[in-house]
């Protein structure tokens, strides 16, 4: 789910694609100083001159379950520690390198490359991404997690937009939703408000994840088109259209073929919503797992006082498309607190209703509450 607008803000300048859309480029806020009107060589010698802005986060978690069975009830965590730089080289081109520096190292699950790109952005229908970035599939997978507002990304986008993708992928490599590849996408048709009425995007991508490289001869299509009939509202749909080979077994692949469509409206109020279906089956530990799948979700963000924005979220996933017996819902609540634009506190409340529980070999609690506190503090 999506924060309050400022929140909502500064997360698309951590993870959004095009973080940074410009026409007339403010040389002052790129880094520049320019005491007198400069000629055009000068003007030229500017524009050549690369910019850089260094930033990060770090997001501390406690959390704790009523649900029995468990090895722990929760505890403390370090969701999150990243550092980023980003700017321009030669006017036109975009870069962006972040960096997760928590975890233990190991299969790509310590510190690692999370993004590690070049966009070129000269037209705004049409921009050239190449490098580690997010997939473009579904609308919530692009967002930062600062602007999520639950707390959590909902299980649509974990299990079918590979932040931890139910094929197994995310066993051997936490990806969080990217990909090496290359992408086109743009925006057109500028209405009166100024505003665009009409987005699209397609990207090549590996099919491996973050910092792997391709392990068959079958190559990841994933796009998106949406409009936007008024600002701050876009619907639209997805396809994605891959192949997964596993990490550790090179003869053991699945076909990864998704659609979702939805829409979403960003501004003091929140409203988004998605659909998602999936064929194909999992690799390894996952081996076995029904080969059709699907999710949906609701969000609402509901602006309170100055700062404070609470949220609540339907979030369903059925693990098996053909079978209710599968289905695992979570009623989410969340209330979401920013004190200037670098402090943020989080209060979020899950009831799960998850009826595979029941019919697993070895049963757990269907029903359980979970609460937990996030605090996040930018630089």
């Amino acid at each position: 789910m999506l924060s309050a607008a400022p929140l909502c803000a500064m997360a698309e300048n951590e993870d959004r694609d095009n973080p940074h859309p410009y026409t007339n480029l403010d040389y002052e806020t790129e880094g520049y100083t320019i005491k007198t009107k400069p000629d055009t060589q000068s003007r030229l010698l500017q524009q050549m001159q690369p910019s850089v802005k260094f930033g990060g986060y770090i997001m501390g978690k406690y959390s704790i379950s009523d649900r029995s069975g468990q090895s722990n009830n929760g505890g403390f965590d370090l969701r999150f520690i990243r550092l980023y730089a980003d700017g321009h080289v030669y006017k036109d081109f975009y870069y962006k390198l972040q960096m997760e520096v928590n975890g233990a190292p190991g299969d790509n699950k310590g510190p690692r490359v999370l993004d590690a790109f070049i966009e070129w952005q000269h037209f705004d229908f049409l921009r050239l991404k190449f490098g580690q970035f997010k997939r473009s599939f579904g609308f919530e997978n692009p967002m930062s997690p600062l602007a999520i507002g639950m707390g959590s990304y909902s299980q649509a986008t974990m299990k079918l937009a590979s932040i931890n993708d139910r094929n197994g992928e995310g066993a051997y490599n936490k990806s969080s939703g990217r990909d090496l590849g290359f992408q086109v996408q743009g925006d057109f048709l500028k209405g009166r408000d100024g505003h665009n009425w009409v987005h699209y995007q397609l990207g090549i991508f590996n099919g491996q994840g973050i910092n792997h490289t391709d392990k068959d001869h079958h190559k990841d299509l994933i796009g998106g088109l949406w409009i936007s009939p008024v600002k701050n509202l876009a619907i639209g749909g997805f396809g994605w259209n891959g192949k997964y080979t596993n990490e550790k077994d090179l003869s053991q692949s699945v076909k990864r073929v998704r659609w979702g469509a939805g829409l979403k409206y960003e501004s003091d109020w929140t409203v988004r919503g998605e659909y998602m279906s999936s064929v194909g089956g999992g690799v390894m530990s996952a081996a076995g797992i029904p080969d059709r799948s699907d999710a949906w979700y609701a969000t609402v963000g509901v602006p309170v006082v100055k700062n404070l924005k609470v949220y609540g979220r339907y979030d369903c996933y059925r693990d098996n498309k053909h079978s209710w017996q599968s289905l695992c819902t979570n009623y989410g609540l969340s209330a979401n607190y920013t004190l200037g634009k670098n402090l943020i506190f989080q209060l979020n409340y899950a009831f799960t209703n998850d009826r595979s529980a029941r019919h697993a070999a070895t049963p757990k609690d269907s029903h359980y509450n979970t609460f937990d506190v996030q605090v996040t503090a930018r630089f």
